[in-house]
This record gives structure tokens, C-alpha cells and sequence, in this order.
């Protein structure tokens, strides 16, 4: 047997070809890769944790180039951009017997469609142990976009019968896109701080950590501290001893953690993270300082940049009308299309509370 030395690249050439990828413009790890093999990861692993999906990639990238930021803060984001497009599945999205099985594993979700609304069709979903779950007369036109993957039908055609006579699900766009009921921002968080009010009283919290409502809604990472002197209440995380720390809601009197409820409530479809970053728009905007998002029209589409989180069910609203692109001085942005740009804006100021900075070409 005769062992042969290939290059970096080679190797990711191979990856991508064994994925059904495009060939990498890059000699590196781009995000589209890092989705891909993210998926063909949780085929293997799921259900798992995030930490053991991250390890698995880091593990086999750990000698290979990658682009931007740190490899383990972008997987890390790849994952969360998996989760809110559909790819997988977090604990309380299904029911599971298995007791020991913490809330912060992962699972791998069934391949499925949504019909889009200018009829492409939106594609999510692994199947284990499997790069491809389409024939390669489909697959072969699968558009990848990130860490999104979309199919547009030909003349005449009834792709998504014929995706689900391939054993695809087919996800209404009204059960994929549902949301929270609606309410204004001072009902949400009057909600919440009734609930919080009738907590008992907290023991010591340790290293805990506050959203800062009084540092820059634009610098989402800079808003986190320590609390000091604080009196009010305050989207917060707190340390577990195992897994990721949890989300809550605090109420504090100089400094010192007085009631505590921890986020998601129970009988709520959404993971903890949607319901505190919902939460913070709520006290944003009821404090006259709401969150932004920029908007800039472009010679086809519009531009919308975001500096915070936003909850899973308001980003796949993006997802599925738009197309996420590269961020500039921001957390993430996406492009739109004309006739989906201003519903879509209405939307992110209704029912999020954002208001809108300024709009320049």
C-alpha cells in the first residue's frame, strides 16, 4: 500500500466534492464547508451536546486554514445558524425518553421543505450517517447560501410533490414562521416582572452576569457585566455545572440578586435565549431606548444589518424571505428582496421593537 501526502487543499476539495458542495473559491474553511460538515457531524453524533459537536470539528479542523474569527466562536455561530435554519433541533423541540438527556443537547431534524414564497423551495433537515438525501438529478441543483440550502423548481414542475415522494417533510411556511402572541413591549415585560415578583426569595448566585441596560445597544457583547450596584430587573445568565450557563430574569437591589426566574417559562415552545433576547427588546424599548437595525438600499435589494440577537422565530422570517450576507460593523445582517422588504420591516418594528437607524446607499 503506497501512502500519499496531499496538500490543505486537496483536502477540502475532496471534502466538498464527498458533501456535494461547490468547490471552495478559498484555500480555507468557509462557512459553507463548516455547514456542511457540521451536518454530516450531527449524523453521526446526534443527540448530543453542542460542546461534543464542537469538539468533533475542531478535532478534525484543528490543522486545517479557516477564515475571520476564532474556529471555535465560528462553529459556534454555525451551529446557532443551524438551529434557526431548521438543521437541528434543541431538546424541548421534541420529546425524548431518555431521562438523563440534558436540555442542551442537540438532535438531528428530519429532512424537510418549505415552499418560499416566490416558490423556491427551502431545504432543511440530516440524515444520519448520509452526505446527501437527495437523488443527484436534485441534488445536483441544490443552491447553497451560508448555512442555508434552497432548490428552485423548473417549468412546470411540482417539485414538492416529487420531494416528498422522496421522503421529505413538507413544513406549512405558517408553522415554520410561527411567533409569541402579539403584544406591546410594556405588557411583555410587565408580564414578566409579575411572574418574577411571585418568586421566592433567591439564595447567592455566583458569577452571575447581566444584560447592562444602560451601555450601547449597539455593541450587544459590551453589554454584559458583572453586577455591581444595580437596583431593577435584568435579562441575566447564570453558571450551571454542567453545560451551557442558563438564562433567567433577575431582580436586583444593589448588586444582590433578590428573585429569579429562569427563562424559558415552563409550557413555551421557545429556547431561553428567544425568550431573554425578546425580553430585552421589551425593556429596551419601554426604557426610550429601543434596539436598532441599520437599512440600506441597494441598486436590487435591501440591505438590514443587526447589532443583537434576535429570536429564532423573527431571524427565520429573514431566513426563508431573504438571504443572510457578509456583516460589516455589525452581528449579522441580511438582504431582502423589494417586495418583501417593507412587510418584513413591519414586522421588526411591530412585533420587535426596533427602530431603524440610518438608511444610505
Amino acid at each position: 500500500m503506497v501512502i500519499s501526502r496531499i496538500t490543505a487543499n486537496e483536502l477540502l476539495a475532496g471534502c466538498c466534492h464527498t458533501l456535494g458542495l461547490p468547490a471552495s473559491q478559498e484555500p480555507s474553511v468557509d462557512d459553507l464547508l463548516l455547514a456542511g460538515l457540521l451536518r454530516r457531524s450531527a449524523g453521526i453524533h446526534c443527540p448530543c451536546s453542542r460542546a461534543t459537536l464542537r469538539a468533533a470539528l475542531l478535532q478534525s479542523l484543528q490543522c486545517m486554514p479557516a477564515n475571520g474569527d476564532s474556529l471555535p466562536d465560528r462553529i459556534d455561530a454555525a451551529i446557532e445558524a443551524l438551529i434557526v435554519g431548521g438543521d437541528f433541533l434543541e431538546l424541548h423541540d421534541v420529546v425524548t425518553e431518555d431521562s438523563a438527556a440534558k436540555g442542551t443537547w442537540v438532535f438531528a431534524a428530519p429532512p424537510s421543505f418549505v415552499v418560499r414564497p416566490r416558490g423556491g423551495i427551502f431545504l432543511f433537515g440530516i440524515v444520519p450517517d448520509q452526505d446527501v438525501f437527495l437523488p443527484r438529478s436534485l441534488a445536483s441543483r441544490i443552491t447553497y447560501d451560508g448555512f442555508t440550502r434552497a432548490i428552485a423548481p423548473q417549468p412546470g414542475e411540482d417539485l414538492a410533490a416529487e420531494l416528498r415522494e422522496q421522503g421529505l417533510q413538507q413544513v406549512s411556511d405558517a408553522a415554520w414562521l410561527k411567533s409569541p402572541k402579539a403584544e406591546t413591549a410594556p405588557d411583555m415585560l410587565n408580564r414578566f416582572e409579575r411572574r418574577l415578583a411571585a418568586q421566592p426569595p433567591a439564595g447567592a448566585v455566583s458569577d452571575l452576569e447581566i444584560l447592562d441596560r444602560e451601555r450601547p445597544v449597539t455593541y450587544y457583547r459590551g453589554r454584559w457585566a458583572a453586577p455591581k450596584n444595580e437596583t431593577g430587573t435584568f435579562v441575566a445568565r447564570r453558571p450551571q455545572e454542567f453545560g451551557p450557563p442558563i438564562w433567567c430574569f433577575v431582580a436586583l437591589e444593589r448588586g444582590v440578586p433578590v428573585r429569579l426566574l429562569d427563562l424559558p417559562l415552563e409550557g413555551t415552545r421557545w429556547r431561553g435565549c428567544d425568550a431573554a433576547w425578546h425580553l430585552q427588546l421589551a425593556i429596551d424599548f419601554s426604557r426610550h431606548n429601543p434596539q436598532r437595525y441599520r437599512r440600506r438600499a441597494g441598486s436590487h435589494d435591501f440591505r438590514f444589518d443587526f447589532f443583537s440577537p434576535l429570536p429564532q422565530w423573527s431571524e427565520r422570517r429573514l431566513m426563508i424571505f431573504g438571504r443572510a450576507v457578509v456583516r460589516e460593523n455589525c452581528l449579522f445582517s441580511y438582504r431582502l428582496p423589494p417586495a418583501e422588504a417593507p412587510t418584513e420591516e413591519r414586522f421588526l418594528q411591530e412585533r420587535l421593537w426596533l427602530s431603524r437607524t440610518e438608511d444610505s446607499k
